[in-house]
């Protein structure tokens, strides 16, 4: 049987270390402040705090906010080459941001010393900046051939936004699977090998659009669906988009339909419903048209009619919350 950790009187006993500035004892144990009462009934609250806090936007103030988003909910296979504000390390040819990484690794540096970076985990705490700058970092310090493993990044470690640069282009890569997990996949691991192989098959064939921001046109087995992370301030953007519903204008053609919106790490992302005939460069015009649109709705300040109020509730009534 375990011996019971000895109370101590006085300043709280914190380890400090790759976990960050957390108490190491069990939730039940007594807290090492000498309190007498339960850890999680006393410092613990704080340090649970600490963890599970809710950053709604973590990618605010990035260059490609939408993109980032988009990669992180709705892009199977995808890369963006990123800049460091403070240029590359030695042996690091460049650092990648990938959607998803061979099982799910937080991280990989690969043998030829390139960085890949998951976006796509789960994250131990509820800043996913941190936790992704945490890994990022890490991972440039890695030996050559392994991955990161995930970890609680230090409460007051870097974000991504005091990690990247900030002119940096952000300018994703969408693929139709994930042959750049490695660079000689026909001589990878086993383990490796059959990730890959059940990537590819569960990847849904993905396009970014190139006329308009963040737009993302997608096939599925019964339609096909545009999903459009839009940088608006939901209120206004759910009052436009009711207008133009109201309207009549709120399509990007025949057959297609603006059929709700989700919210994803602080911003909304309006659906529509394609015919499955319909293919991504089918809906290149019709988006630019419809952002022309957008932004004359965004732009009155005129009351909602009834029509539009109506309109407004099916679009909210739709409506979900992914993060």
């Amino acid at each position: 049987m375990a011996k019971k950790r000895p109370q101590t009187k006085g300043k709280p006993h914190i380890t400090s270390g790759a976990e960050g500035d957390f108490p190491v004892v069990g939730a039940r144990e007594p807290c090492p402040c000498g309190s007498g009462r339960r850890y999680k009934a006393c410092h613990g609250r704080a340090a649970a705090h600490a963890v599970t806090e809710l950053v709604q936007r973590p990618f605010e103030g990035l260059v490609g906010e939408g993109d980032w988003i988009a990669l992180r909910e709705l892009v199977p296979a995808a890369t963006v080459e990123l800049t460091l504000k403070d240029g590359l390390p030695e042996g690091v040819p460049s650092v990648t941001l990938a959607t998803v990484l061979p099982m799910a690794w937080p991280a990989l540096r690969r043998e030829d010393g390139l960085v890949l970076i998951g976006l796509q985990n789960d994250t131990p705490s509820g800043d996913l900046s941190r936790d992704l700058a945490d890994t990022l970092l890490r991972a440039l310090e890695a030996e050559p051939g392994n991955p990161v493993q995930a970890r609680r990044a230090p409460s007051e470690g870097p974000r991504l936004q005091d990690v990247l640069d900030p002119k940096g282009a952000f300018e994703p890569v969408v693929h139709t699977g994930f042959e750049f997990w490695v660079p000689d996949s026909e001589n990878a691991s086993a383990d490796v090998t059959a990730s890959l192989e059940r990537a590819n098959a569960a990847a849904i064939p993905t396009v970014k659009l190139t006329g308009v921001d963040s737009a993302y046109w997608c096939e599925t087995p019964e339609k096909n669906h545009l999903r459009w992370v839009m940088p608006h301030p939901e209120e206004k953007l759910l009052d436009a988009l009711a207008r133009l519903h109201a309207a009549g204008r709120s399509s990007l053609g025949e057959g297609t339909r603006l059929v709700g919106s989700f919210r994803a790490h602080g911003l909304t992302v309006p659906v529509w419903d394609l015919p499955s005939a319909t293919r991504a460069e089918d809906i290149e015009k019709p988006a630019a048209e419809f952002a022309e649109r957008l932004a004359e709705a965004l732009a009155s300040d005129a009351p909602l009619t009834a029509d539009e109020r109506r309109a407004r509730g099916g679009l909210t009534n739709r409506q979900v919350t992914l993060s």
